[in-house]
């Protein structure tokens, strides 16, 4: 009953295209060729299955609603349990940091709250998005459904945990709108003396910071589905990339401000890391969508990294379901 629930699921993918790599046929129990079947890799069958997912809404929807209920099931306050967790990490830190590099803490606390609520996206994409297919083992054996829903359902997990966050943002903005609503520096004299960046404030801006998401959970959709697929082949391949996230965390402007890299403020020795700093992508899609939201200066070259991240990346992932997507109920 296993395997004939393993193959009807695949047939049903691949529009009945028959056996799938891996599988032997009865009458030649010693065969290893694992060619996959004719058509069963092309670029149309790729194309199907993403649109096939975007299509069901109401399934991925609600399988990630799901995940979300259950994870908090019996508790009071369900979900919003991530929203105290992440006030309380903001706070903590953004008291601490601001007065180890002696910053104001109206202006430094909402970069700190902001910088983690994105960061808790990207990370949480990345690190579920490797165990999307490894976790949904069951559901790919047993129900023909494209490869897609689950990583829509990754994706959209995330942005309903984010969301809950965003509270904390706003509590945030709400208490220090007074300092944030005009020009600012995140070093006290940057906009008097021209010692660091001086920042505009918060003004109608912060309505970018809607397509800077977009283009964030569109860029989580092609890496869920890349590193889905490639994890799940090779699950060595998780291991490596969360020992690496740690380490990009703290290569990211997340509880440390960039600005402290420009000129002045007695910064002038560590100036050559900025161009280190510009060279990690994930610092690019942090600032398209943190900068709106705290009125600060953004500067083009972080739309333009994003935007051509977001295509090269989608081309990656087309090329990675062409070639593996059939394999992926017998490697799960």
């Amino acid at each position: 009953m296993h395997a004939t629930s393993t193959s009807t699921a695949t047939d049903s993918r691949d529009g009945g295209s028959g056996d799938s790599p891996g599988t032997k046929s009865p009458m030649n129990a010693d065969t290893t060729d694992t060619a996959p079947v004719p058509g069963s890799r092309s670029f149309k069958r790729a194309f199907d299955d993403i649109r096939s997912g975007l299509r069901q809404t109401e399934l991925w929807g609600h399988l990630g609603w799901q995940d979300i209920k259950q994870r908090y099931r019996r508790s009071v306050i369900g979900p919003f349990w991530l929203t105290i967790t992440q006030g309380v990490i903001a706070l903590g830190l953004g008291l601490l940091y601001s007065q180890l590099f002696g910053l104001p803490i109206e202006t430094f606390l909402p970069y700190i709250v902001t910088g983690f609520i994105v960061w808790g996206f990207i990370s949480g994409c990345i690190t579920e998005g490797m165990q999307t297919f490894i976790s949904n083992e069951g559901l790919i054996k047993q129900m023909p459904a494209p490869l897609t829903i689950y990583a829509l359902r990754t994706v959209w997990r995330q942005t309903l945990m984010a969301a809950h966050n965003v509270i904390v943002y706003v509590i945030i903005v709400a208490i220090f709108f007074p300092a944030l609503s005009q020009q600012y520096g995140i070093q006290d004299d940057a906009c008097t003396t021209g010692n660091g960046l001086c920042h505009p404030g918060i003004d109608w801006s912060i309505l970018s910071a809607a397509p800077g998401f977009a283009i964030l959970a569109l860029n989580a959709g092609w890496v869920t589905l890349m590193l889905g697929v490639i994890s799940t082949r090779y699950r060595d391949i998780p291991q490596l990339i969360n020992s690496l996230i740690q380490l990009l965390f703290y290569l990211t402007p997340i509880v440390w401000p960039i600005d402290q890299l420009y000129a002045g403020n007695g910064r002038d020795g560590v100036s050559w890391a900025l161009p280190i700093i510009e060279l990690n992508p994930l610092y690019h899609f942090v600032q398209i969508v943190r900068a709106p939201l705290i009125g600060q200066h953004i500067d083009g070259k972080s739309w333009l990294v994003a935007i051509g991240i977001t295509i090269v990346g989608w081309a990656l992932a087309l090329v990675v379901m062409r070639n593996y997507r059939a394999r992926v109920s017998y490697w799960v």
